[in-house]
């Protein structure tokens, strides 16, 4: 026991505890959202893709429902050193719980592949760099954990014109998952600093309750958990929950926690 205070001292001093992460607002009306890109094998020795914004839709209003996700990451990305299951992440952001509708892959101009030691540009029609909608269709869940591959199918996404250009014309295929699932729940009283541990045999996961006492772990994976709460405040003693049961997709509730001294 006392080891683990000692590991929780040393954690406090290594991170700044942010207190809008896991507050009771952002579990209810928030999903986090992970956008990665991956590739199938085609017959080029490389093909390169110019990534200038991904945009998702929320709203279903196909005009003005449109918003730019934060940190995308911008740049020429080469496809074929995607595949065989390897994936980048293109972006990582929190999003309204709701329904997801569409994303947005918005492509610059700089597009190319290589073809027996020779590179061509790639053709870009003016609606793809607009914005390459991708229907989601799908509702996400605050407090969830989800991912969305794109797989880019570079082989069909490459057309050569009866002169001889090549142009882009992707084909990307979208699979939404959700990843694990989430604990939450509250700390009183919620002036006392406190780490929340989740642990599954030799997994753990940590989090620190907010300033208002409340707490979120997401992208838990399936399983029966115990967690364990550490005060800061050494007049207070150390709890601990058993048989909490998470599943994937899914928001675990755990019953308030008092602190006792």
């Amino acid at each position: 026991m006392k080891s683990k205070f000692l590991l929780f001292l040393f954690v406090c001093s290594l991170f700044t505890v942010s207190l809008s992460s896991c507050s009771n607002k952002d579990s209810d009306e928030k999903a986090k959202l992970e956008i990665r890109l991956t590739d199938d094998p085609a017959a080029y020795e490389a093909v390169y893709i110019d990534i200038k914004d991904v945009q998702i839709n929320v709203t279903g209003d196909d005009d003005k429902g449109w918003q730019s996700v934060a940190n995308v990451q911008k740049g020429i990305i080469n496809l074929l050193d995607l595949v065989n299951d390897k994936d980048t992440l293109l972006c990582k952001a929190d999003i309204p719980s709701g329904k997801l509708h569409q994303i947005r892959l918005v492509l610059g101009t700089n597009n190319s592949i290589v073809s027996n030691g020779v590179t061509y540009q790639l053709e870009t029609p003016s609606a793809e760099q607009s914005g390459l909608k991708l229907n989601v269709q799908q509702n996400v869940t605050g407090g969830i954990l989800y991912t969305i591959l794109l797989d880019f199918d570079a082989g069909r996404s490459v057309v050569t014109s009866g002169s001889g250009k090549f142009i882009l014309k992707p084909v990307i295929r979208t699979v939404l998952n959700a990843v694990g699932g989430s604990i939450k729940g509250v700390v009183a009283p919620s002036s006392v600093l406190t780490a929340v541990y989740a642990i599954n045999g030799t997994d753990t996961m940590t989090t620190f309750t907010d300033a208002t006492g409340a707490y979120l772990i997401k992208g838990v994976p399936p399983a029966t958990y115990k967690v364990q709460f550490w005060p800061k405040d050494l007049t207070y003693k150390s709890q601990e929950k058993t048989g909490i049961n998470v599943t994937t997709g899914n928001v675990t509730t755990v019953e308030t926690v008092t602190l006792q001294k």
